[in-house]
């Protein structure tokens, strides 16, 4: 299907009020056969008249009537398209199609002034057989195609709307390339990858996926493996250093765990170094180089007496309950 810039009506020969534009237009003369200025022809037979009817009620919008076709060429590339009159009804009439119009002031002061004599329907058409198929817009136009009231420009048989900018962009393409310049440079970029993807990797560059996932794997585990031997080596060393500080008397047998926890990391452990220098001895030093405690003694040392007397039991009781 393409699209076409077509038909030329003569607006100075349509009927009209006095001082007023006329309400209805004719788009394209009857066929079957229709002719152009420029020898082009166009199939607008019965079944053309029932598809353009059906396309636009199903359309269910009225259709733009521009100046010089600015819907099809200017608006693509981003410039102004203002309305010149809109399209509300058709009819086929003695087998040519006619639109009703409303104009704009500016529009139906200019068809009456002569500024602008013709309109000039766009429509798409089958390649084919070159059936007329469906109305896209019409525009005001001062160079007809078509004798009687078909209006167009004389030009290249199909418009070529601008691809998407993105599209463009994308393809390395100015804005303004043509469909087969897009196709064009889409199966240029296409055969290069393709020939891309058919190359050997090199292995200097490249590694199978399974090689590369088994070094994957050994390093993550070797990995592990040194983080577990350093919390192990590090464990060690604050357990060290906590049972030296509690033979010392720097800290009690209450505050080791809390001691520990914060000795879990290097800095940790380094300030609680720090701390063991420099404070005095709180408690009576432990003795636990000496023997371990089987929990059986009935004397208190001076720490459990202050922690006896802090949660107001009786020693006695304390020694049963560490028992």
């Amino acid at each position: 299907m393409k699209t076409l810039l077509a038909l030329n009506t003569d607006l100075s020969a349509l009927p009209s009020t006095e001082g007023q534009a006329p309400d209805w237009i004719e788009l394209i003369p009857a066929g079957p056969t229709i002719t152009g200025r420029d020898g082009r022809t166009w199939l607008f037979d019965e079944l053309a008249q029932q598809l353009v009817l059906a396309a636009f009620t199903g359309r269910a919008i009225d259709m733009v009537i521009d100046w010089e076709h600015a819907s099809e060429v200017a608006a693509p590339k981003g410039k102004p398209a203002p309305a010149a009159a809109w399209i509300d009804r058709l009819e086929i009439r003695s087998e040519a199609l006619w639109g009703h119009v409303a104009w704009t002031p500016r529009a139906g002061e200019q068809v009456v002034a002569r500024e602008y004599r013709f309109v000039s329907p766009v429509f798409d058409y089958d390649d084919t057989d070159r059936r007329i198929l469906r109305m896209v817009s019409v525009g005001l136009t001062n160079k007809p195609n078509l004798v009687l009231t078909a209006l167009n420009h004389e030009q290249p048989e199909t418009h070529q709307l601008a691809i998407p900018q993105a599209l463009a962009v994308v393809l390395g393409l100015d804005a303004s390339a043509t469909d087969d310049q897009a196709i064009a440079a889409a199966t240029q970029l296409k055969a290069a990858a393709t020939a891309r993807n058919s190359e050997q990797p090199s292995l200097d560059k490249f590694v199978p996926r399974q090689d590369y996932d088994q070094a994957v794997s050994r390093a993550t585990n070797a990995e592990q493996a040194l983080a577990t031997r350093k919390a192990d080596e590090h464990k060690a060393v604050v357990d060290s250093e906590i049972d030296a500080a509690l033979k010392a008397g720097k800290i009690t047998p209450a505050t080791a765990d809390y001691h520990r926890a914060a000795c879990s990391e290097l800095a940790g452990l380094d300030r609680f170094r720090e701390f063991v220098k420099a404070a005095p001895a709180v408690a009576e030093p432990s003795g636990l180089g000496a023997h371990k405690p089987d929990g059986t003694s009935t004397a208190l040392n001076a720490e459990e007496k202050k922690v006896a007397q802090m949660m107001g039991i009786s020693e006695s009781d304390f020694i049963k309950a560490r028992a």
